[in-house]
């Protein structure tokens, strides 16, 4: 038999993005949380480019977590969960195959560096944007990750404070999404 709690947990968790005044800011709301993020540097757009710096409209599913096993534990969650290692990348190459997809490093084609060091992907969820399949150019590496200290923009991820990150990431499973509202 399911337990009450059990049955208030099949049900899926939306987190909400919603924009504020700073074009490049928004508050996220998960459960009975809210906690404030920086978006893309261009703001929330409707239709998303690659390399056009915003944080695309739509509902995403939380696919993945990666995080740096060099640097922390591994957080507490109950995502699928992958170690980062320097052999890591995401091609934002439109021209590639594998655009908007985890690549093997070295890579022949546009990508990034999963190892960062400035720790903004120490803690790194994929969003469901653009992967099923991959529309080349409709924009790749969507990320919900650490923000930096000042909320600085992002090229079009999602970012939080890692205390909050770490909050969420507790309470997310497979099958969450995330829905960011322009």
């Amino acid at each position: 038999m399911i337990s009450r709690r059990e049955r208030v947990r099949l049900a899926v968790m939306e987190i909400r993005v919603a924009p504020t005044e700073d074009r490049t800011r928004g508050l996220v709301t998960w459960g009975r949380r809210h906690a404030p993020c920086a978006l893309g540097r261009a703001g929330i757009a409707r239709v998303k480019q690659e390399g056009d710096g915003a944080t695309p409209v739509g509902r995403f599913a939380l696919r993945r977590l990666f995080y740096r096993a060099d640097r922390r534990d591994r957080p507490e969650t109950a995502l699928p969960t992958a170690a980062i290692t320097p052999h890591l990348g995401w091609c934002d190459d439109p021209a590639s195959p594998a655009y908007n997809r985890l690549v093997r490093l070295p890579c022949p084609w546009r990508h990034e560096v999963l190892a960062r060091a400035d720790g903004l992907y120490d803690l790194m969820v994929v969003l469901g944007h653009n992967d099923a399949p991959p529309a080349p150019g409709a924009g790749s590496a969507i990320f919900l990750h650490l923000a930096t200290s000042d909320y600085a923009p992002t090229e079009g991820c999602v970012a939080l404070a890692e205390a909050d990150l770490v909050d969420l990431l507790r309470a997310a499973s497979p099958g969450d999404v995330m829905t960011v509202r322009g």
